[in-house]
């Protein structure tokens, strides 16, 4: 199955309420964002975070290593996130 870090963002899974923040969420193929609203249970006031996710391709992650003068070893999946992390192991030639 290809990467793809923003499958599990959808509002069907990322929605939920309870003593604390409701979340909603709308992906696009690189961007995720996302609206969490916490609502104080003393007086009723309402804090909003509005935030975006940017998930960087492979090939633009291994781009910016090169050009910072690294060189990919090996790309791994996540062990707790498989299929929607990848750690990528990188060395500085010396």
């Amino acid at each position: 199955m290809p990467f793809s870090p923003t499958a599990g963002w959808r509002k069907s899974t990322t929605r939920w309420t309870r003593t604390g923040p409701t979340w909603t969420s709308a992906a696009e193929p690189e961007l995720v964002s996302f609206r969490a609203s916490f609502v104080f249970e003393r007086d009723g006031a309402v804090l909003t975070s509005d935030s975006t996710l940017r998930f960087r391709s492979r090939a633009e992650l291994a781009g910016s290593l090169a050009a910072a003068g690294l060189t990919v070893d090996e790309v791994r999946g996540a062990p707790d996130r498989p299929g929607r992390e990848l750690v990528f192991i990188a060395h500085r030639a010396a």
